[in-house]
């Protein structure tokens, strides 16, 4: 019989806590369990590890491309493997494609091949995210405006249809496109409605998250924002009770200032969590590629269309995790909930983050992640 495994000599957050001193047991079947060094079993095959943290991998809610590909270019299988296997290699353990603007036929052939890679347990992938095309053309930022478009009764019956195959389905809309009763209708039957792409009022604001919207796409980017007489969806987003706001942390999309401002101001029950909106680039060399038929240049950071309008982030989650740790000021184990736990909670469907081919290892500078399998 193959004996239990122990991993010492890490710290181990277990989602809340970094906890000193303990270690983290492995059965034969994958399953965890963090121990006080008294408790570990003689029976048990021990491996010290030099430092770093043991941590499940990365909960990723907005994930448009990767390892040179985006889900838009091509929404087919090949592509979701692509960018998962990227993603992997990252540190990411659940992540949602996410598909921008586009056609009808494009979001259709998204949802099958989303719905193929979850039947053929492609790593990583747990639901799928269409950002668009029911945005504002006034904040549609990278995003063609020429395909934006209002929310129809297609739509709905598309969207509902999608639940019976892909469990974890999120949509970002406005509600210059959206309905109050369509994001009723749509929150009811358990999809996730985030408002982003907007330049909606405070009271707008809130009345689309009175009618189910649970979420707010990366939080002060593409969005109304707050000023003394007028909160804008940034406000809206940080006062309403229910809401959750993602965050693109790298110091270009939002400033570290902007940051602890809006952490500070969160009254809702759900925190700010971390998303990387990555694109093509990511675990790629690639500079440039195309998104509708425009081009992406990668330079210093930063995805840009020509005009220098931002398109996506060229950001890893251990790289936002540093930048809430170095430049927002952030304890660690709370810049690891935002990547992890945090997230996991917004997922209808959310997958077992405790499992050893859901966990990683990260060196004490945040980087190199290493599946706990593979150590």
């Amino acid at each position: 019989m193959t004996r239990k495994r122990v991993l010492t000599g890490a710290r181990i957050f277990d989602g809340a806590r970094l906890l000193d001193d303990h270690a983290l047991m492995i059965d034969q079947s994958g399953k965890t369990q963090i121990l006080a060094p008294a408790a570990i079993p003689e029976t048990c095959d021990v491996h010290r590890l030099d430092g770093g943290i043991i941590t499940s991998g990365f909960v990723d809610l907005q994930v448009n491309g990767g390892g040179g590909v985006m889900l838009n270019a091509a929404p087919s299988l090949d592509t979701v493997a692509t960018i998962a296997r990227a993603h992997r290699h990252l540190g990411t353990a659940a992540f949602l494609p996410t598909l921008i603007t586009d056609t009808r036929q494009h979001g259709i052939a998204a949802i099958k091949a989303v719905a193929q890679a979850i039947d053929q347990n492609i790593p990583g992938v747990v639901g799928l995210h269409l950002e668009g095309p029911h945005l504002s053309v006034t904040r549609k930022g990278a995003h063609d405006g020429d395909l934006v478009r209002p929310m129809d009764d297609d739509d709905i019956a598309l969207l509902l249809d999608t639940l019976q195959f892909i469990p974890n389905l999120f949509v970002t809309a406005a509600p210059e496109n959206i309905t109050c009763a369509q994001i009723e209708t749509l929150s009811t039957a358990g999809v996730v409605v985030s408002i982003g792409h907007s330049d909606c009022d405070y009271d707008t604001a809130m009345r689309a998250f009175d009618a189910g919207a649970r979420m707010a796409t990366h939080l002060f980017n593409a969005m109304s924002q707050a000023s003394a007489r007028s909160p804008g969806l940034v406000g809206a987003a940080l006062d309403h009770p229910d809401i959750a706001p993602g965050l693109i942390a790298d110091g270009i999309h939002v400033h570290a200032a902007m940051i602890r401002a809006a952490l500070a101001a969160n009254r809702g029950r759900h925190d700010v969590f971390l998303v990387t909106d990555a694109m093509a680039p990511a675990g790629s060399d690639i500079t440039r590629f195309t998104l509708n038929d425009r081009e992406i240049l990668r330079r210093d950071g930063r995805l840009t269309l020509a005009d220098g309008t931002l398109a996506g982030a060229d950001l890893t989650m251990p790289q936002a995790i540093r930048f809430m740790v170095d430049h927002v000021g952030e304890p660690l184990e709370k810049a690891l909930a935002r990547a992890t736990t945090i997230p996991a909670g917004l997922l209808p469907q959310a997958p077992d983050l405790t499992h050893v081919d859901a966990m990683i290892w990260l060196d004490d500078k945040l980087d190199r992640p290493r599946w706990l399998d593979e150590l």
